[in-house]
């Protein structure tokens, strides 16, 4: 809203004409964000204390994990806040990029506020059922699906040229095409992403930290894929218009910062199904967007090994409980962060390690874009 009402006064009002360049309005959109978290943050803590909002801790998992009960949750909400607000004051919101994205970002942030209150207001237990919840994911995706392939002169006329291909990794000049299997690709992406990242988040700070990470990863890539002369450089395609995102990025870098300082071990809230969902589908749509969505596979690396620990954990579970009448596990528990848990490693140190392990996969991801 800021942008659209100062720019058009760049020559009238003094220090408007800023707001022409994403290098500032990220900036700005990732220091409000931090500074909406750090306001809004004790006193909704507060609030969700009041209203006796709190976690409940599965009797089947980690012991050290029992003194958690009752820590409040949803927090989420926060998160929502801080992102939303920023990306309408300092984004350019007659782009197509940002409305997606907002619309994938509170669409899951609803489904697992729905969930979350089921859970912890009216106490069922398994809050929303599962197959609720994959029916927003579903429509969600097919939603995303729908604008790409019906609309895509929305995002510019270089998207409408590429709309169901992706860049291949260590590949020139090389996209694959989806074809007629687009529309399953990006519901696939949709929900396994908002799923990695529920599962992910197990530990004090871990799925906020890793998302952090990951979008600063995305508002790198989102910049320079909407900048030709940076695109032409790296041999990148080039998306007018998709530069936008990294006001987006840049808020749900500041917001995820905000978040982890009430999140961080000891956990003072957790963000819940509310934050973990909406965190989720945000970072799957820009893949899906900007054209990287087997960059996503390393980016969110963290999040494709929690939900393959689960996966395989249960399957092999079943397996060997049809074949020999008892069942076996892979990993001590899962997903992965309670199996180091197990192995004796305090939640701090798991925590550490997995953000470490993720700066490596940005790294390793950005490097991409030069070595092909």
């Amino acid at each position: 809203m800021l942008y659209h009402l100062l720019l058009p006064l760049r020559d009238v009002v003094a220090g408007a004409n800023l707001f022409r360049y994403i290098t500032f309005r990220s900036a700005a959109a990732a220091l409000l964000a931090l500074v909406i978290s750090f306001v809004i943050g004790p006193w909704m803590i507060r609030k969700l204390r009041a209203h006796q909002i709190g976690e409940e801790i599965r009797a089947d998992g980690p012991q050290t994990h029992l003194s958690k009960a009752g820590t409040p949750t949803m927090g989420g909400l926060m998160i929502l806040v801080a992102v939303t607000i920023p990306t309408l004051l300092f984004a350019n919101l007659t782009n197509f990029y940002i409305l997606l994205t907002l619309l994938a970002f509170l669409w899951m942030g609803a489904v697992g506020f729905f969930d979350d209150y089921l859970k912890a207001v009216h106490k069922t237990k398994k809050g929303l059922v599962a197959k609720y919840k994959l029916v927003g994911q579903l429509i969600l995706g097919g939603l995303i699906a729908f604008f790409v392939l019906a609309y895509p002169a929305l995002f510019g006329m270089n998207f409408a040229a590429r709309a169901t291909t992706t860049t291949m990794p260590f590949l020139k000049n090389v996209m694959f095409n989806f074809g007629v299997f687009y529309p399953f690709m990006v519901i696939f992406i949709v929900t396994g992403t908002s799923n990695g990242v529920n599962l992910t988040d197990g530990l004090d700070g871990l799925a906020i930290g890793v998302t952090s990470i990951a979008a600063a990863a995305f508002a790198v890539m989102s910049y320079v894929t909407g900048n030709i002369k940076f695109a032409t450089y790296l041999n990148i395609v080039y998306l007018d218009g998709a530069g936008e995102l990294t006001i987006f990025c840049a808020a749900l870098l500041g917001a995820g910062l905000g978040f982890l300082w009430f999140n961080g071990f000891p956990a003072q809230v957790f963000m819940g199904d509310t934050g973990a969902l909406a965190l989720g589908s945000a970072l799957g749509t820009m893949a899906i967007l900007l054209k990287k969505e087997f960059f996503l596979v390393v980016i969110g690396g963290i999040f494709v090994v929690e939900a393959l620990s689960v996966i395989i954990q249960r399957l092999y579970f079943k397996y060997t409980k049809k074949k020999y009448g008892t069942g076996q596990r892979v990993f001590l528990m899962a997903p992965l962060h309670h199996h180091f848990e197990q192995l004796g490693w305090h939640e701090s140190k798991v925590v550490v390690r997995f953000w470490i392990v993720q700066v490596l996969l940005v790294l390793v991801s950005l490097t991409m874009f030069k070595v092909r």
